[in-house]
């Protein structure tokens, strides 16, 4: 075998052990970097055949553990290994990857690149009728870094959609036309106003969007229009707002929630109780990223201002995680078999961290900063991890595993009963005598047969 073909057949090894499926695979990727780096010198033709014969065999039993599928997309769908399709009220997608309400979705090429992609749906941009109210500032975006400097938050103060509504519209006509069988969720977002709200649903019905998704939760820049977070907040308000929407939608709606609030299931409930046939949550919460400590200016600086903006990312996900499992415990408990559905959103960098989501009662899972990170290719990495997890716990469908942990949640004081009585039991299942004390002189034999190990 040459040199060349040495190296691949290492380098094949060191792909297939990173797959591997265990807790192990650290100290196996060590070990195998060593072993090369040691046999790598080696000039003995049998003990080199016999050093490539053993690679060899051990490349092919990890193989043997690696999932069938590949993350590879056709159309959305995956190519081989567990199926990702989603049937959520009345809509399929060929995966839950779904992009998220922001820059990603802000116009027709870049909402077509999610398409081609494989994203299982497009969430575009929030609309509003009037466009020119809206005025993004720049620079509105920063990051927090970990010591290593990688991006684990972020944190912006970007508002919705700055194009004329009747260009959104003409592209989303424009991709539902190119697009026809694939998920297309208009966000849309308006004043405290019932014929500004019909007004929009109309028009984006007419384009034939497949659903949409209330921005009642963004928390910068709107709010201060009675919009956005304002409505999120006030659980009177949403629910009539909700009402006015649900009275005139024909499609599926789904309400977006704020995480800045102190019981997230509240609105949540409203938005069911008055018609919305899914919900989605998180939205980013709001945050100050930082002080610069050579201005002593806030961050991100506009002409050495700034503002409160929203927080999204890696950083985000156990909060979000903790919504989600608040919010799919309210519908499990109030909505049994009435197909409400759930979209989790908040720091999803892998198809294991979805899977998380899934797990809590999520049919569907939301990525947008980590499209601004990673690119829109990064849906076949989501879709490959989530059927790498798949495969471990043999699941064939998302269905088998929707909603599997909800049931572990209790109450602490649960937990703390729970305790109590398994260090009980382990108790009475002792065997042998705690100490000399409990020896009796009455059952002096049957207090050391019950010591003894080999019975």
């Amino acid at each position: 075998m040459s040199t060349q073909s040495t190296l691949q057949l290492y380098r094949g090894i060191l792909k297939a052990a990173k797959q591997f499926p265990s807790m192990k695979k650290v100290s196996l990727i060590r070990e195998i970097k060593l072993r090369f780096h040691q046999d790598m010198h080696e000039t003995d033709e049998k003990k080199v055949a016999h050093c490539l014969v053993l690679a060899q065999r051990g490349l092919s039993d990890l193989e043997a553990y690696l999932p069938k599928g590949d993350g590879k997309l056709v159309n959305g769908r995956v190519t081989s290994g567990p199926s990702l399709e989603v049937h959520v009220n009345g809509m399929t997608l060929p995966n839950p990857f779904v992009i998220g309400s922001g820059p990603p979705g802000t116009n027709y090429q870049v909402m077509k690149k999610a398409f081609d992609e494989g994203w299982g749906g497009v969430i575009c941009k929030t609309m509003s009728l009037d466009s020119s109210k809206v005025v993004n500032v720049t620079p509105r975006y920063g990051k927090l870094r970990d010591s290593g400097n990688k991006v684990f938050g972020w944190e912006n103060f970007e508002l919705i959609s700055d194009r004329p509504f009747e260009t959104m519209l003409a592209e989303l006509k424009r991709l539902k036309q190119e697009y026809p069988d694939r998920v297309l969720i208009a966000s849309i977002m308006e004043e405290y106003n019932k014929n500004s709200w019909e007004e929009i649903i109309g028009r984006c019905e007419e384009v034939g969007v497949d659903a949409f998704e209330l921005n009642f939760s963004c928390p910068h820049g709107m709010p201060e229009r009675r919009m956005g977070m304002a409505m999120g907040q006030d659980v009177e308000l949403l629910s009539e707002v909700s009402g006015w929407i649900n009275a005139a939608a024909t499609k599926p709606v789904w309400a977006k929630m704020t995480p800045n609030i102190t019981d997230i299931s509240e609105p949540a409930l409203a938005s069911l109780v008055t018609g919305c046939e899914g919900v989605a949550a998180i939205n980013t919460i709001q945050c100050v990223i930082g002080v610069n400590l050579d201005t002593l200016r806030p961050e991100p600086s506009v002409e050495g201002y700034s503002t409160p903006g929203g927080y999204s990312y890696q950083a985000v996900k156990p909060i979000a995680l903790a919504k989600v499992m608040s919010i799919a415990t309210m519908i499990a408990r109030d909505f049994p078999g009435e197909g409400k559905s759930l979209s989790g959103i908040g720091g999803i960098e892998t198809g294991e961290d979805a899977a998380e989501f899934i797990l809590l009662g999520s049919d569907t899972v939301q990525v947008c900063t980590g499209v601004m990170v990673h690119g829109y290719g990064h849906v076949k990495t989501l879709a490959g991890g989530l059927q790498r997890f798949m495969q471990k716990h043999n699941f064939t469908s998302l269905a088998q595993c929707k909603g599997l942990a909800l049931p572990y949640f209790t109450t602490h004081t649960d937990l703390v009963a729970r305790q109590r009585a398994a260090i009980s039991a382990k108790r009475l299942k002792q065997v042998g005598l705690a100490n000399d004390a409990d020896w009796s002189g009455e059952d002096f034999v049957a207090n050391a047969e019950s010591m003894v190990a080999n019975r």
